[in-house]
């Protein structure tokens, strides 16, 4: 799932195109990705797109509420907001270009190209909200804090509000905004800290080394990315990338002392660590293998990489 570096570098991209053109027409080419019944698309054609913005892995779409060129009296903004989820993406097209087969969901036509949204996956769940209104906008918003612009303070309040792992807690879009899984593994890693590990166990100092990772971690990525697209429009957009220290990257070795990486799985999901700079040497345990392997799961890296040099 696109999160806030990728997020951020799509809302660049999409306003340097689209900013202060008027929608010329929005096509859906599945009936579900649209999740909202008022107002209606056609409302929003003719209205010119005033700007775009983030909200959480959302991105929203603003136009100004005004037609052939007089606002009227007591009208509200209207905004489209896209959740992309795991597989949606966007790409920008020539104008009127034709929604690709099987992996189009809609397009968005404006003089100067059609953003055109698409989902690689048999599971639709990028969905499309059509809203009137900043009251009905704010609605949407999680209410996750922005830790770019977020003080230590409102960092701490956050992060212990509730008693959850760190994992979750850096996910859980109603404490920090636009964070998923790919970067709280890269986060949990830079700040050193067990991905297991409560929030109501964590120290002062260590709270402090989180909030540090957490700014340095996406501020990093989003400039790499930003440098990467420079004027193009967004392309590789993928929660797996080589450059990452752990995420997606089990069995390889880290980038810090060497260790192997490892991983905890779980759904769909899975979390990567390493256990030498993360949780002292010690193997966190998988759901479903540890079910299976009972005692003879091994619980240090230590013994894991033992057991494995028996083997060959």
């Amino acid at each position: 799932m696109p999160e806030l570096p990728d997020v951020t570098v799509y809302v660049e991209a999409i306003a340097a195109r689209i900013v202060g053109e008027p929608l010329v027409k929005m096509r859906l080419a599945s009936p579900f990705v649209l999740r909202t019944v008022k107002p209606s698309p056609a409302q929003f054609e003719g209205l010119r797109v005033t700007e775009v913005r983030r909200i959480g892995k959302r991105i929203v779409l603003a136009l100004e509420p005004e037609k052939g060129g007089g606002k009227a009296a007591g009208s509200e903004p209207l905004f489209i907001v896209v959740h992309l989820m795991i597989a949606g993406r966007f790409r920008f097209l020539a104008a009127g270009a034709k929604i690709p087969g099987k992996v189009g969901l809609a397009a968005f036509d404006f003089p100067s190209g059609a953003l055109v949204l698409t989902e690689v996956s048999k599971k639709k769940r990028a969905s499309i909200h059509l809203v009137e209104g900043e009251a009905a906008l704010a609605a949407i918003d999680r209410g996750g804090i922005e830790v770019f612009t977020a003080k230590l303070s409102e960092f701490r309040e956050a992060l212990t509000r509730e008693n959850h792992t760190l994992k979750r807690s850096l996910t859980d879009p109603r404490l920090f905004s636009g964070i998923g899984n790919a970067y709280s593994d890269e986060i949990l890693h830079r700040a050193r800290l067990s991905p297991v590990r409560l929030t109501s166990q964590l120290e002062e100092g260590e709270i402090a080394r989180l909030f540090e990772a957490t700014k340095a971690t996406l501020i990093a990525w989003t400039d790499r990315l930003r440098a990467e697209t420079g004027t193009k429009f967004p392309e590789k957009v993928t929660a797996f990338r080589e450059e990452m220290a752990v995420h997606g990257r089990y069995g390889k070795p880290c980038p810090v002392c060497g260790g192997t990486v490892q991983r905890i799985v779980y759904a769909e999901n899975e979390t990567n660590y390493c256990p030498r700079c993360q949780t002292g040497g010690k193997l966190l345990m998988d759901r479903s293998l540890s079910r299976l392997l009972k005692d003879d799961w091994p619980k240090t890296v230590d013994e894991l990489e033992e057991r494995r040099a028996s083997r060959e």
